[in-house]
């Protein structure tokens, strides 16, 4: 399982490296102020910066108590990051709204093609994160494998 220093070193690099993709296309697609679209990638940043560490967690407890290992498959890495995505939805549309002054249905269009465009990311700096950032073998794993 990841410590928390690699957590945090997770989660630090995909929002910023989000942001400065996100903040431009957010500008150029969506004809928003710059100021207002660095508010939005700010307000989703934070938004979903506390909602990556909880849900990773609690699904890697859950993988550890179901599996024994905390990898992932291609499968499992879709659902993952689907089902992250529509739990920070719930929470980012309204509060973007509410910033924005306007609607829930004028905002979806903006919060949906920033989910969409998370789902992809966040499948793809998963998958990278974990080659380059390899999860460390299970004590129990080490210890099997000295016995």
């Amino acid at each position: 399982m990841r410590t928390t220093p690699d957590r945090i070193r997770h989660t630090v690099m995909f929002e910023i490296i989000g942001l400065l993709i996100v903040m431009p296309l957010g500008h150029l697609l969506f004809d928003l102020s710059v100021s207002h679209m660095g508010m939005v990638g700010v307000i989703s940043a934070v938004v979903a910066t506390l909602w990556n560490y909880v849900y990773n967690l609690g699904v890697d407890h859950a993988l550890l108590r179901l599996r024994g290992d905390v990898r992932k498959t291609v499968i499992m890495r879709v659902f993952h990051a689907i089902c992250f995505e529509l739990g920070l939805i719930c929470v980012l549309l309204p509060l973007i709204a509410l910033y924005l002054s306007q609607t829930l249905a004028e905002t979806a269009p903006l919060v949906t093609s920033l989910a969409l465009f998370y789902v992809v990311y966040a499948f793809v700096f998963n998958w990278l994160y974990d080659i380059v950032f390899p999860i460390p073998a299970s004590r129990e794993s080490s210890a099997s494998a000295g016995a």
